[in-house]
């Protein structure tokens, strides 16, 4: 029962963790079960979509 007294406490200290909080903790636990392959591609999908959203717009597009 030393759990639910541990999560009592942190809830009671940190309040209820807003829905961007928990869906990132699911996103964490769900990287962190892949290959480490799948978390190579991941990080590197994530890195060029972040390169291509810094990149100005084309005129012609």
């Amino acid at each position: 029962m030393k759990n639910l007294d541990f999560a009592a406490e942190l809830h009671l200290k940190l309040g209820v963790p807003t829905s961007s909080t928990v869906e990132s903790l699911r996103l964490l636990r769900a990287f962190l079960k892949l290959a480490p392959r799948q978390r190579f591609e991941v990080i590197k999908l994530v890195e060029d979509l972040a390169t291509e959203e810094a990149l100005p717009e084309h005129p012609l597009c």
